[in-house]
C-alpha cells in the first residue's frame, strides 16, 4: 500500500511539472508574438519615413524649375524697355513690384501655407497649366520685389538693393579698367509644390537684377 501510494504522487508532481511547462510555452509564445508585431510595425514606420522624405525631397527639386522659371520672366522684363515693366505689379505674371511691404508677407505666427492660401494664391503663377509634373507635383509661384513702393528704383521706390562699387583703376589687377558695379535690386521668389501624400513645400531664392 505504501508503495502504491508513493507512486500516485510522484504521477500528480509529473502531471504538475507538464501543467508548468504549458503556461511558460505560453508565456514565450506570447512574448514572440509581441515581439514581432513589434518589429512590423517599425519597419513599416521607418518605409513610411523614407517615402516621405522621398516625396520631400521631389517635391524640393520640383521646386527648382518654378525658381528657374520666375528667373526667367525676370530677365526677360528686365531687358524690356529698360526693365519698365518691372516698376508696376502684374499678377497675371505673379509679380508685385511693392513686395516688401507688410501685406506681402506673413503676419506674425502665421505660417506661409495660411499667408499663401490667403493673400498669394490669387495671384499666384502655375507650371504645366496647373497640372502635375513626372514627380506628381503641382508647382506654383510668385515674385515679389523688395521695394516698399510701387516705380522706378531709383525713385521713391525704397528698394533693398546692393551698394554701388567702384574700385579706383590702381586697386585694380588690371591697370586702366576701374572696376565698376552698379546698384541691383533684390526680387524674392517663392515656390510652393504640393506632392504626393499631401507633401507641401515652400522654397524661396532671392534674384540680383
Amino acid at each position: 500500500m505504501l508503495i502504491n501510494h508513493f507512486s500516485s504522487q510522484t504521477t500528480m508532481r509529473h502531471v504538475k511539472q507538464r501543467g508548468v511547462v504549458l503556461v511558460i510555452a505560453l508565456i514565450v509564445l506570447i512574448a514572440m508574438t509581441l515581439a514581432g508585431i513589434a518589429l512590423m510595425r517599425s519597419v513599416d514606420t521607418s518605409n513610411l519615413i523614407a517615402g516621405n522624405l522621398a516625396f520631400q525631397q521631389a517635391a524640393t527639386h520640383s521646386a527648382d524649375t518654378g525658381v528657374e522659371t520666375a528667373v526667367r520672366w525676370l530677365e526677360t522684363a528686365s531687358s524690356t524697355n529698360n526693365g519698365l515693366a518691372l516698376e508696376a505689379s502684374d499678377n497675371t505674371n505673379g509679380y508685385v513690384a511693392n513686395g516688401s511691404d507688410a501685406t506681402n508677407n506673413p503676419s506674425a505666427g502665421q505660417s506661409w501655407d495660411d499667408f499663401w492660401n490667403g493673400t498669394l494664391k490669387a495671384r499666384k503663377v502655375d507650371l504645366n497649366g496647373g497640372s502635375e509634373d513626372d514627380a506628381g507635383n503641382k508647382v506654383s509661384y510668385v515674385i515679389d520685389r523688395m521695394c516698399a513702393n510701387a516705380g522706378p528704383k531709383t525713385g521713391g521706390a525704397s528698394c533693398v538693393a546692393s551698394p554701388v562699387v567702384t574700385v579706383d583703376p590702381g586697386n585694380c589687377e588690371c591697370p586702366g579698367v576701374p572696376l565698376n558695379a552698379p546698384s541691383v535690386v533684390y526680387y524674392r521668389v517663392t515656390v510652393r509644390v504640393a506632392g504626393p501624400r499631401n507633401t507641401v513645400s515652400y522654397v524661396q531664392a532671392m534674384v540680383a537684377l
